[in-house]
């Protein structure tokens, strides 16, 4: 048997795989090696999506029900994207806009938050950014005329709680999707929470 044999077999074997899994071309996921290691539920890995909204290309609505994020593109097509959110009653709803950006952000918790979670307060001081702070490896700052909501659209470094409601209220994304979004998304941008 050729190399090139072999080759089409596996092509089809594999194609033949990504049927029987659900893909379709509905959707098309995209997802890089990093993607592909992490611990989430398949439905809510990144992909394109077929989306009638309304919204204008470049608004980011963020669907807290249905636990997703939507990049709209325009011409009926956005990139969906898995999130955790808040837990019951702790969600920013409505609209707001993308009024900083951070890569690597530090993180303080809020003095609610630690109200709640005494645990938290020994993060008073502060956490620097890296892979140990919770806000992840980027975050999008949600402002509302001008001043800050105290909610984010931030990655984690618990990538296992995309699709459940376990945050402070802010909406948290794989490392790897909050990267792909912030690239996409410049201050001014404006978010609908629904």
């Amino acid at each position: 048997m050729d190399k090139n044999h072999v080759t089409r077999r596996m092509l089809v074997l594999g194609s033949l795989a990504l049927v029987a899994t659900g893909c379709s071309s509905i959707g098309r996921t995209i997802e890089s090696p990093i993607a592909s290691r992490t611990r989430i539920d398949p439905r809510y890995r990144r992909q394109e999506v077929a989306y009638d909204g309304g919204e204008a290309p470049g608004t980011i609505v963020v669907n807290t029900e249905e636990r997703y994020l939507y990049y709209v593109q325009g011409g009926g097509w956005a990139v969906r994207y898995g999130i955790g959110v808040g837990e019951e009653g702790r969600t920013l709803k409505g609209k707001a806009t993308i009024g900083r950006k951070a890569e690597w952000p530090s993180w303080t918790p809020t003095e609610s938050m630690m109200r709640r979670k005494p645990h938290l307060r020994q993060y008073a001081g502060g956490v620097s950014g890296g892979l140990h702070n919770p806000l992840g490896a980027s975050a999008l700052y949600l402002y509302r005329g001008g001043n800050d909501t105290m909610f984010r659209l931030h990655g984690t470094n618990e990538p296992w709680t995309i699709g459940q409601a376990v945050s402070s209220g802010c909406i948290r994304l794989t490392n790897d999707d909050i990267v792909d979004l912030y690239s996409r998304t410049p201050v001014g941008t404006t978010v609908l929470i629904i």
